[in-house]
């Protein structure tokens, strides 16, 4: 085989490549040579590169070029863009910020700006905005992120925090060597484990997958979807109902409880208000004892399963793992609490290949032996502007001006938004209920946003500011949930006039006269020398010898040494819960918070509970009888790179496949292949059948990512002829908690498109008018 170590180095979040340039192209990417099971999604980006999808010079909507801030609004997605100068766009962003600034206050510039941007340390999208609007006064924000935000809001409650763990869950190592029951509410999904934040040099999960199976461990995925566990590992599928997981939890609880099967020790050491909780669970609190029986209402899964289950997970080390889909239906906060007490319950957290983890394989490094390499990251500065929002709850920002909302315990007010400004992410992919956020995107006097592909985002703004893509960028890609450091070479020259985010700002902060304050001095390679500097010294302080940055340019990557001892979850707080408690108000597990007990919220109170998601009500009623599962697709991270050569191969007749149960096509008198529309009283879109027993009996799956396409583009409640289920989806919180998404609580009915189906326009790029 060729020798491709020679070749330059790029990292993305779904992987390390080797890059083969020429003619001014990249021509082939190659899977890093110590990445054991590369992803495919990278070389999407060959063949987007450059073309029409691509965006050659600053925009502006001519509707807002012509009559200024807040015309038209209602055009955004539809106007024809103008192409103007540098100059002229960094005139026109810095004087409209310093307007709204002055008449309005820095408040009404929203720059959540929520979204996966790219891999690496300096070029990161959001960093630069924050950065740079933190020069001229601040913004309001967004907290928490799309992915598990319930669980963002609950687990600090009832551990004291909830990152520490999710980046120090029980590694794979101790899994294969203790554990006899792997449990997985939501599934392993091999598919999720392609992607790593900030970028991976190897993918861990299948060879850790296959090797605990080659172990003996038993797999039981609890999903709506088979193969949200690898095949080969011969896992048992129950298939759940949707959104039953709490109830399914709670069964098992009782089935411990009733049975003497709980840790009676464990539970008094460890925990805090588990005796304020078994009223509930025995039914002495509400006459509603949650047995088995009562479980197996809810979740369609036979009593005898769930009981059974209980019994296995109290004979043996199990290992409980609750994915992050989990938190994103109506009460997503109460199926993590609930795994979290059933494993107190079972009293094996804190020892080798037991307790909980967050969701194996949601990202790649989900139970890896990594060393946490201290690394530095672009300055933001200080934000002065208190206001903010949670992530999920942008076009009620949009639309709700002064109203106020409850969130974690605190009243909060949603300030008046005239800008928005996106850099990095794409809300028309990740927010719910699309028709609900267009009539939210009509308010704001202006949308900017940074971006380098005509997606459903830069079609919606008044102000385009076209910008690289990491092929085109020195960088530096470093995780601290990843052993390897790579530097990623600029393979090719920017695109037309695209600029990188550095340069951007820059732009505009000279116009607004904060230059010196946002770059400090340093052109994009001097920060990043100082970026690796400052890592150099704070790994030098944690006993990390890392090489000098001239070394680390030449050789290309390095690895830091995996710690000598795999990763157990909660080890020290079980060894001494004294002197390594929690922090959590009691120091402990809290199976019951008075804190959350104190909100008095009816949807989220003091312990863990069954609350019947909103969209079931009246569900006998409803024309809507299929449970749409919306899960993150195998081809594409979220929706980048939807336009690149593997996603498109994917689609069914140009869109996004629709899986339906072999039962649930027959009938609707649906083959493999149709044309279909798939609708509910929040709006429609199209999709290509697939026919599978993959999925469970009344579930459709359609995976999230394809840009939205509407046929009358601007109009909401028009039909996405491209298949993006976020027309779909439900825009409300998990509860006054977390506030978090429910896009998996969701009900539609599916049909055969009839006639000639509208043509696919969502890579095609807006009308551009001559200057």
């Amino acid at each position: 085989m060729t020798d491709l170590t020679g070749l330059p180095l790029t990292s993305t979040h779904w992987g390390t490549y080797r890059a083969r340039v020429s003619n001014g192209r990249v021509q082939e990417l190659y899977g890093f040579e110590h990445d054991k099971d590369p992803s495919p999604i990278g070389p999407g980006v060959i063949d987007v590169q450059d073309g029409p999808t691509r965006i050659a010079a600053p925009m502006i909507r001519k509707s807002w070029l012509d009559h200024g801030p807040g015309a038209a609004t209602e055009n955004r997605g539809a106007d024809p863009f103008v192409e103007v100068s540098w100059e002229e766009a960094e005139r026109l962003v810095g004087d409209e910020l310093n307007r709204v600034r002055r008449e309005f206050g820095n408040n009404a510039i929203y720059a959540g700006s929520y979204g996966w941007s790219s891999a690496g340390r300096f070029h990161h999208a959001q960093s630069q905005l924050h950065r740079f609007l933190n020069c001229i006064g601040g913004y309001t924000k967004s907290v928490f992120t799309y992915s598990f935000a319930a669980a963002e809001a609950m687990v600090p409650h009832i551990l004291g925090t909830y990152r520490a763990y999710l980046h120090t869950c029980t590694s794979w190592d101790s899994i294969i060597e203790n554990t006899g029951l792997f449990v997985a509410f939501g599934g392993v999904p091999l598919k999720n484990g392609q992607i790593a934040q900030g970028g991976t040099g190897n993918h861990i999960q299948r060879e850790n997958v296959i090797a605990a199976k080659e172990a003996g461990i038993e797999f039981v995925n609890i999903s709506p979807l088979r193969s949200d566990v690898l095949e080969s590992v011969n896992g048992e599928w129950l298939a759940a109902r949707p959104n039953t997981d709490a109830a399914i939890l709670l069964g098992i609880a009782h089935t411990l409880y009733s049975e003497g099967l709980h840790d009676e020790a464990f539970l008094e050491r460890y925990t805090h208000g588990f005796e304020k909780f078994v009223p509930y669970l025995t039914g002495q609190s509400d006459g509603v004892a949650k047995t088995a029986e009562w479980a197996a209402n809810i979740s369609e899964l036979p009593a005898d399963t769930i009981r059974d289950l209980a019994r296995r997970m109290a004979a043996t080390r199990t290992m409980i793992s609750v994915s992050w889909s989990l938190t994103r239906q109506d009460h997503g906060e109460q199926a993590f609490w609930a795994a979290i007490t059933v494993a107190c319950m079972l009293g094996q957290i804190g020892l080798p290949g037991g307790g909980f983890g967050f969701g194996y394989s949601a990202v790649n490094y989900v139970g890896g032996r990594f060393p946490r390499l201290p690394g530095a990251a672009l300055p933001q500065g200080t934000n002065p502007v208190a206001d903010l929002i949670p992530v999920a709850r942008i076009s009620d920002l949009l639309l709700k001006p002064g109203e106020t909302f409850e969130f974690d315990g605190v009243t909060r007010t949603y300030p008046d938004i005239k800008i928005v400004y996106w850099a990095g992410g794409n809300p028309f992919h990740h927010h719910q209920d699309l028709n609900r956020m267009l009539e939210a995107w009509q308010k704001p006097d202006t949308v900017i946003v940074n971006e380098w592909c005509w997606n459903s985002l830069a079609k919606h703004a008044d102000i385009v500011l076209p910008c690289t893509n990491p092929i085109e960028r020195k960088d530096i890609a470093l995780s601290p949930c990843d052993p390897y450091t790579v530097s990623m070479s600029k393979l090719v020259e920017p695109f037309a006039a695209s600029r990188n985010d550095y340069e951007i700002f820059s732009g505009i902060a000279r116009h607004m006269g904060v230059a010196d304050a946002f770059t400090e001095g340093r052109n994009a390679d001097e920060w990043l020398s100082w970026i690796y500097e400052e890592t150099r010294t704070r790994a030098a302080a944690k006993g990390y010898e890392i090489p000098t940055y001239e070394r680390f340019q030449k050789d290309g990557w390095f690895k830091t040494a995996a710690p000598a001892e795999p990763t157990i979850m909660l080890k020290d707080f079980r060894d001494d819960p004294v002197k390594n408690a929690l922090s959590s108000p009691s120091g402990k597990i809290e199976i019951f918070s008075e804190t959350v007990d104190g909100f008095g919220y009816d949807d989220c109170p003091g312990h863990m509970v069954w609350r019947e998601p909103m969209e079931w009500l009246g569900m006998a009623d409803k024309p809507y009888p299929l449970h749409m599962i919306s899960n993150q697709p195998k081809d594409k991270l979220h929706s980048q790179l939807d336009h690149g050569g593997k996603s498109r191969a994917g689609k069914i007749h140009g869109r996004e496949p629709v899986m339906l149960h072999p039962g649930d096509a027959a009938a609707r008198g649906l083959a493999a292949g149709d044309i279909v529309r798939v609708f509910n009283d929040r709006g429609a879109c199209l999709g290509g059948v697939q026919i599978s027993d993959e999925v469970r009996v009344g579930v459709l799956r359609m995976s999230t990512g394809s840009w939205y396409d509407p046929v009358e583009p601007g109009t909401p409640g028009s039909l996405c002829k491209h298949g993006n289920p976020n027309v779909l989806t439900p825009d409300k919180g998990t509860s006054r908690l977390g506030q978090g998404p429910i896009a998996h609580s969701c009900l539609v009915e599916v049909e055969r498109f009839e006639g000639t189906p509208p043509p696919v326009t969502a890579f095609d790029p807006p009308e551009i008018l001559p200057a």
